[in-house]
């Protein structure tokens, strides 16, 4: 196999044929790479700060500003333990300039937007701060980097702002202790033992949380906040580099550096020759797993051969993943995924990780086939071909970056430079590691790639973990796997890698190129539109937003509303059983060997009112996706005996893992609330599963892609028409159109959802057993928009959700401090997409909190909601929301995918006639009208309008709970009143404590009176509406 498929010379572009007679470099394993960073102004003022700046125009009038601070939670003292992610929160309350989060207020003035993680982030070795901001107006970059310059020294730790910020690390604490914290932090602890690293989680200790004092937190800032620990980075669309150097120094230049500053302590992670060994028991867990960790000291990256190891390691997990990939699409299959990757734990550390999610109990079978894998490497190594394929994958990925060189986001530059500073990792430039790719990959045997699976040795610091939510696994039974594997691999009795046979083409016959009936140019977006002889229509738009990429969706009227309940099930599981075993034509484990070197995805989706399939691809693979296309509409697929058991063992290890989710209860009652208990809606269950027909589900597949004269393409992207249009004709339009028209509906005649909103309020809770307490809120309002303004409202909803999710973050975080974050979405996709009537459905605002407060929370998120329905919103929050859509509006237009949504959207639009650039346009116009007449009287008047006004007379709040202790709730039921009006009414209690209902027996029929009586779901699983 060639490193690249061949191409003819029409089809690369030029960067490609640039990229491709890239000269290879004349090097030696012991020559240095470039210590100095690459295409940066690179520095350090007398006062210890190292800066990075660079120029870079994507997005156009942007910089991605940082300040990263070597500086962790691993520095933490014992009654310091989280109080360096305190710090971090504190920074954006108040400093020296800005005070009671006005700080949040700037970055919302100006469009760049504060949420959770979005800003700011603590690890075990450093902080780091991030914004995003607009550089079209001077002032506003002088002012960010002043903002970071306050964080370097000016915070301010009163014990005002620690009382404020408590609520919000306390709820930030909590939602860190669901199922997926709880097993990351015992892994952690496991891995780390015998460090202080194993103490010192970013979060902290709840104690530590709720009692820390100022004058300890301002203790840990002034020791260990030093400029000679930070650097500014700072990549953007700047004149030039120099006056951007200007503004940090003018920030910069009057902070004093300190005298004799603490040294960064080094923590050792020590090393164990024996084996960690953990069952971990974890009720709530999504499913059973198994993790391999083996830990090594962090490899340096200073000269070319260390470059060449990084590619050798790279190509090893490449080659193991497809392995593993492979495995579990076999019968019987040892788990449902695995993967294998190596990740920098903390300074010293990096570990080589192997994963796995399995079906239940099947843990130990799951681990043994890790084991026995990477012993087979060690035994055999990998063959020729493998290699082949992971060096193909690798030449692809660095060939698309060259070719993007100029188009690289400054946020990924600017992370560059974060990791230069503090990990020392090499900035050498796009060009440079192209050359190292070309010149290195086809030097790198098999031999050197197989033996990276040496660092996956039990015997090298390794820590095995599985997961299951009942215990079935033990540690002796672990350690049995381990024994028996290492005496397979010391006798000789593993077997080599059997390689399946890979065919040379996607298409075995090409397809006659099909022809254009009709063409037209769109000017107003730029775009062409072909309708094809087999009625299939294609639009167009070249862009030149990326050289190496094009992205395209096709989609087409006619979905899962149309089926009767009967067929639901089974239809609806025709994506995952097809998935098993290869829409395009082939298993999915030979496609992906097809595919090595080529950068061609396509997938498929089904939704309620429409079937659609996306693409993503190389111009140079362009032919490669459409022909995956072609394949989709023209593959019969057949279900076979093993593919079903695959997939409905994945399916039912779902379900059960749903079941156990105190979260997807939650959401089920959400859902059974607001759009009723339809099938349409409600959660599949085990006895769905086993009704699904798999012939039928396959069937109604292979029927949604078969009739290309139902399907409107788009296609956005780096696309030369005269190369793209003749692969557009052979491959879209040589598929078939079938005799009679398949699944051919119109969008008027659709069958609508049932969906039905509560007409009154109802306030729920949904008690669930947890493990440690945690409450999601979730206050839900009916949206309808007239048909008359249909336009304009549309585009008024997305704002108003906007003001309304900065206003709860104001006042239940910033005001009472009580929440970490709050998000707010709307839901307008409860009707069928008919171009009459008027558009009903919701907007929901959802957060975490302290299951004791939650009502008090919602209570006042009705009150600052009622207050804009009556006062309206502040001509600052108007400014805000509006600078806010008006920048991410700006980004979008640089972005294929904002475009493929826009055209999508004028094709799917009510006021689509037939002319896509006419819908665009109206849709444009209507933005442009809501935008040039928002005020807060306006605001108010689509408050009013828009949800039901006022606010508390109609909407839902749900609420997630910690179920209540055994006799709290039979005490909650004994005061109920059906308890004491009836005298029928019967106690149960629980068989577990000795103790019966007045039939003398723990019996089902007394659980299900109860149920109905109390409107309860589940004694002892769920439980609703019982506070």
């Amino acid at each position: 196999m060639d490193l690249l498929p061949a191409e003819s010379p029409e089809i690369l572009g030029k960067s490609k044929r640039r990229f491709r007679s890239l000269k290879l470099v004349s090097v030696n394993g012991d020559d240095l790479l470039p210590e100095a960073p690459y295409g940066v102004e690179y520095g350090r003022l007398s006062n210890g700060l190292t800066y990075y700046v660079r120029c870079n125009s994507k997005p156009r009038m942007r910089a991605a500003l940082a300040l990263a601070v070597k500086v962790g939670s691993v520095l933490e003292e014992e009654e310091e333990r989280g109080v360096a992610h305190i710090v971090e929160h504190l920074a954006f309350s108040a400093t020296k300039k800005y005070t009671n989060h006005d700080l949040v207020k700037f970055l919302e003035s100006i469009g760049a937007e504060f949420g959770a993680c979005q800003n700011a982030a603590t690890s075990a070795d450093e902080t780091i701060y991030e914004l995003f901001v607009p550089v079209d107006k001077p002032e506003i970059l002088s002012q960010s980097i002043s903002v970071l310059a306050e964080f370097s020294s000016e915070v301010r730790v009163s014990a005002g702002d620690l009382e404020k910020e408590r609520g919000a690390v306390l709820e930030e604490y909590r939602g860190s202790r669901n199922a997926n914290g709880r097993m990351q932090d015992a892994h952690w602890v496991l891995m780390m033992e015998g460090s202080k690293y194993a103490d010192r989680l970013p979060i902290g200790l709840e104690k530590v949380i709720r009692t820390v004092t100022p004058e300890i937190v301002k203790q840990f800032y002034n020791k260990w906040y030093h400029l000679q620990n930070m650097a500014l980075i700072a990549v953007g669309d700047f004149p030039d580099t120099q006056g951007v150097v200007e503004l940090i120094k003018t920030h910069f230049k009057n902070k004093t550096p300190a005298v004799d500053p603490p040294q960064i302590p080094q923590f050792i992670v020590p090393s164990h020759e024996e084996p960690r060994y953990s069952s971990f028991v974890e009720s709530e867990a999504a499913g059973s797993a198994v993790m391999i960790s083996c830990k090594v000291p962090v490899d340096e990256l200073k000269t070319v051969k260390d470059y060449r190891n990084i590619l050798a390691e790279s190509m090893f997990f490449h080659a193991l993943n497809q392995r593993f990939f492979k495995l579990s699409r076999n019968k019987d299959p040892p788990y449902f995924s695995c993967s294998a990757a190596a990740d920098v734990l903390v300074r010293p550390t990096k570990a080589y990780i192997m994963t796995s999610s399995c079906k239940q109990n099947g843990t130990t079978e799951a681990l043994e086939s890790m084991l026995m894998e990477v012993a087979r490497v060690r035994s055999h190594g990998f063959s020729d071909r493998e290699i082949n394929v992971a060096r193909a994958l690798l030449m692809s990925e660095i060939e698309s970056a060259y070719v993007e060189r100029d188009q690289m986001q400054s946020t990924s530059l600017r992370d560059e430079y974060i990791q230069h500073f503090l990990r020392n990792e090499p900035v050498v430039g796009i060009e440079y590691e192209a050359q190292l790719h070309k010149t290195l990959l086809p030097q790198i045997s098999a031999t050197e790639v197989s033996k990276y699976s040496e660092n996956f040795r039990t015997s090298r610091s390794c820590v095995i973990k599985t997961i299951e939510p009942r215990a079935a696994a033990t540690v002796d039974g672990l350690r049995s796997v381990v024994s028996r594997v290492n005496s397979f691999e010391k006798e000789r009795r593993i077997s080599p890698w059997d390689d399946e046979r890979i065919p040379e083409e996607i298409i075995s016959v090409e397809p006659n190129p099909g022809s254009v009936v009709q063409q037209f140019e769109h000017s107003s977006i730029g775009a062409s539109e072909l309708i094809l002889s087999n009625g299939m229509r294609v639009c167009y738009k070249c862009t030149d937003f990326f050289n190496d990429q094009v992205l395209f969706t096709g989609f087409s009227y006619g979905g899962l509303s149309e089926l009767e309940e009967h067929e639901y099930f089974s239809c609806s599981m025709g994506p995952t059983i097809a998935g098993e075993i290869g829409v395009f034509g082939h298993r999915p484990s030979v496609l992906s060997d097809m595919l090595a070197g080529k950068r061609a995805e396509v997938g498929t989706s089904l939704g309620a009112y429409m079937r659609s399939f996306s693409g993503d691809c190389s111009p140079s693979d362009l032919e490669t996706a459409l022909q995956l296309v072609y394949q989709l509409f023209v593959t019969n697929l057949q279900p076979g005996e093993e593919d079903v058991k695959i997939v409905m063992e994945m399916a039912e290890e779902s379900v059960r893992a749903q079941e156990r989710d105190p979260y997807t209860a939650f959401s089920n009652r959400v859902r059974e609330i607001n759009y009723g208990n339809s099938y349409f809606f409600r959660p599949i269950k085990i006895g769905d599963l086993r009704k699904v027909d798999p012939m039928r589900a396959c069937e109604y597949f292979n029927n949604c892609f078969k009739d290309p004269s139902t399907f409107t393409v788009v296609i956005v992207g780096n696309i030369d028409p005269s190369i793209a249009c003749p692969l557009m004709l052979q491959y879209l339009g040589g598929i078939p159109r079938p005799p009679e028209p398949i699944m051919n509906f119109k969008r008027d005649e659709l069958k609508g959802l049932p969906f039905t909103f509560p007409s009154t309020v109802i306030r729920e809770s949904v008690r669930s057993p947890m493990v440690e307490a945690q409450c999601s809120v979730q206050l839900c309002f009916p949206v309808e928009l007239k048909y008359e303004n249909m336009m304009e409202d549309v585009h008024l909803t997305g704002l108003v959700s906007k003001l309304l999710e900065t206003k709860m973050l104001q006042v239940l975080r910033f005001k009472h401090g009580q929440i970490y974050s709050a998000g707010v979405s709307v839901f307008l996709g409860g009707n069928k997409p008919s171009r009459e009537g008027d558009i009903r459905g919701d907007i929901s605002i959802n957060f975490s909190c302290d299951p004791d407060i939650s009502s008090t929370l919602v209570s006042l998120g009705l009150d600052e909601i009622q207050r804009l329905q009556d006062e309206g919103p502040s001509d600052d929050d108007v400014i805000a929301i509006l600078e806010i859509e008006q920048r991410a509006h700006e980004n979008g237009l640089q972005e294929n995918y904002y475009w493929l949504d826009k055209v999508l959207r004028s094709y799917q639009s009510r006021n689509y006639s037939g002319d896509v650039g006419a819908s665009f346009k109206v849709q444009d116009e209507g933005r442009a009208r809501v935008r040039s007449s928002l005020s807060p009287l306006t605001v108010q008047s689509a408050l009013q309008r828009i949800i039901p006004c006022p606010c508390k007379k109609q909407y839902t709040v749900v609420v997630l709970m910690p179920q209540l202790p055994l006799f709290k709730r039979f005490k909650s039921l004994l005061g109920s009143n059906d308890a004491k009006n009836n005298q029928n009414f019967q106690i149960l209690c629980a068989a577990d404590f000795g103790w019966h209902c007045q039939c003398n027996s723990f019996c089902s029929m007394c659980v299900e009176i109860l149920a109905k009586r109390n409107k309860i779901i589940g004694i002892g699983v769920r439980i609703y509406g019982l506070d």
